[in-house]
């Protein structure tokens, strides 16, 4: 199972593209942790911004889809797409592993997020919102923020998103495809 897990596209369809066309293109599935087509005010405009195009290409995507709802997911936003979006989270078992997807406004903390998954012993709780990547074992579960595919807020700006292949989760950079984490399950 090739999971593509990615987070705070925020319209920008050109980080959409490189990620499929990178990793995506041949997964089972991909999760998307929210914040899918506003833009906001407070981000920095891009080339390639363009939420009508990102519509279009999760729309026709040969991947299903599942999208948890960020704080930037409006109701008109969501019209567009063909697929629900779901809150304040999605719950999906995949080869057994149980896996939150969850934006990370609603659940800020790592209290928070902690006692989520243990109530739903999750093996992986994936999250975004703040736009910097995360990948951490805290009791039984992976914790995963892909990071922000089109407004990174690391230190080295790289925009990333990840993979979760067999039983590895891999953090890629997003224009080099180079792997910046790992972390195996046992």
């Amino acid at each position: 199972m090739k999971i593509g897990i990615i987070s705070d596209t925020h319209g920008h369809e050109g980080a959409w593209q490189a990620a499929f066309d990178k990793q995506f293109h041949d997964a089972d599935m991909i999760l998307h942790a929210g914040d899918v087509l506003y833009h906001g005010p407070r981000n920095p405009m891009k080339a390639d911004y363009n939420p009508a195009g990102l519509v279009e290409k999760i729309n026709n995507c040969p991947v299903p889809v599942i999208i948890a709802k960020g704080n930037c997911d409006s109701s008109v936003d969501a019209s567009c797409l063909e697929l629900p979006i779901e809150a304040p989270y999605a719950y999906v078992v995949a080869e057994g592993l149980r896996i939150i997807v969850t934006h990370g406004d609603a659940v800020m903390t790592d209290d928070e997020k902690d006692k989520l998954a243990a109530h739903l012993k999750a093996d992986l709780f994936i999250s975004g919102h703040i736009h910097t990547t995360v990948l951490e074992k805290r009791g039984n579960t992976v914790f995963l923020n892909p990071g922000s595919a089109a407004l990174s807020k690391r230190k080295d700006k790289r925009n990333t998103f990840a993979v979760l292949d067999k039983k590895t989760i891999s953090i890629y950079d997003i224009d080099t495809d180079e792997v910046l984490a790992t972390y195996t399950f046992d």
